[in-house]
């Protein structure tokens, strides 16, 4: 790889770092933007929500109308909104507005997930394909190593707007990088809503769709409430919060690791095995609070698991479609992805309101069941 594949992949991956940071910020500042607003956890949660249908919704409409331009141009206005977004998110008077803010920066995450694997391939060599893919995974991951943690800390210490802020000024900084070293990188054809049957009948893709949906749903019913979970269940300080949420991260590039050694010599067998995970950690959560070092191993599993679901469908979808259809393939995935996360982000919250915070595990590892049960069906 050269200079010219190295730099806008660099880019591309520096932007999935702000961008998943900007996603799961948060669900770690959860309980102080409910303190400034006045309102519940549960009601600040609804804004995790309303992101992740925003971006369920917008995903193939956006997707569909960014088809007609070249990737750099696509890239760059995603960037812009972004920034925009995050701005007007860190100076939100009222939670209506901060909704506002994130409903923008939705916007260019439904955009940016459906191309970032596309163009990541599309800059470097068809040899180092799967090297670019685990270079977007890297920054994904580093992003719940150091940015989750470090938004959570920054918010903790000198108010969480100012993590928006901080998040905001990184994507004009990188859409200034982006300006200069970004190749000038073409669609192939714009995509128009004839070919989407076509999309609907290939079963590869369907079976993908359904299981990310319901792995999304689990994961998430957990996940978006795992910090007041990890303060009111297990009793952890917010220092302790803070680690044991970067080491969902950590975890990832072990996710990624596996990926890359493991996925090509079974694909089928390596989806499988990530269901199972995931299924096993959500029932054992409750259980692990009770040790430190048992709660540690889940969450490390857990954030393993994850990754390495995540990388492995965005790899089936790219394998099930071609260049002509691959970037709408992707943000139709996104958007299912983003609908599982609202939808177990609303379960959580009834599961909270309804039962209690202690199970949200098992809810969530009923729905990890069904995902099993649908793979295995289809497969």
């Amino acid at each position: 790889m050269n200079k010219k594949q190295w730099m806008p992949l660099i880019g591309m991956t520096i932007a999935a770092f702000i961008f998943n940071t900007s996603e799961f910020m948060p669900i770690g500042l959860l309980t102080d933007i409910a303190h400034t607003f006045s309102i519940t956890q549960t009601q600040a949660g609804i804004m995790i929500t309303i992101y992740s249908w925003a971006v369920m919704l917008l995903s193939l409409p956006l997707m569909i109308l960014a088809s007609k331009y070249n990737y750099k141009k696509i890239l760059l206005v995603t960037l812009f909104l972004f920034g925009l977004g995050q701005a007007i998110s860190a100076t939100s008077t009222n939670f209506l507005i901060l909704i506002i803010g994130r409903l923008i920066v939705a916007c260019a995450h439904a955009i940016f997930w459906s191309i970032a694997s596309v163009i990541a391939v599309r800059l470097v060599n068809k040899d180092k394909r799967e090297f670019a893919m685990s270079m977007i995974v890297t920054g994904t991951s580093v992003a719940m190593i150091a940015g989750l943690p470090l938004g959570r800390m920054i918010g903790l210490w000198i108010g969480w707007r100012i993590t928006f802020l901080i998040v905001g000024i990184i994507s004009i900084v990188l859409l200034l990088f982006q300006i200069h070293y970004f190749p000038n990188l073409k669609t192939t054809s714009a995509f128009s809503l004839n070919k989407l049957p076509t999309l609907l009948k290939n079963r590869q893709l369907i079976t993908i769709y359904g299981i990310s949906l319901l792995f999304a749903s689990a994961y998430y019913t957990a996940y978006s409430y795992i910090e007041p979970f990890l303060s009111q269940v297990a009793n952890l300080s917010n220092t302790t919060i803070t680690l044991v949420l970067s080491l969902f991260g950590v975890a990832g590039i072990g996710g990624s690791i596996l990926f890359s050694n493991f996925y090509n010599k079974n694909r089928k067998r390596f989806i499988l095995a990530t269901l199972f995970s995931l299924t096993l950690v959500l029932f054992l959560l409750k259980p692990s609070a009770a040790s430190m070092i048992t709660l540690l191993l889940i969450c490390i599993v857990w954030g393993t698991s994850s990754t390495a679901f995540n990388v492995a469908c965005q790899s089936e979808t790219m394998l099930a479609t071609n260049e002509n259809t691959n970037s709408v393939a992707m943000s139709i995935f996104s958007g299912i992805f983003n609908l599982g996360i609202g939808l177990g982000s609303f379960i959580g919250g009834q599961t909270i309101n309804l039962l209690n915070i202690q199970s949200i595990g098992y809810i969530a590892g009923i729905i990890a069941i069904l995902s099993i049960i649908f793979y295995i069906r289809r497969r």
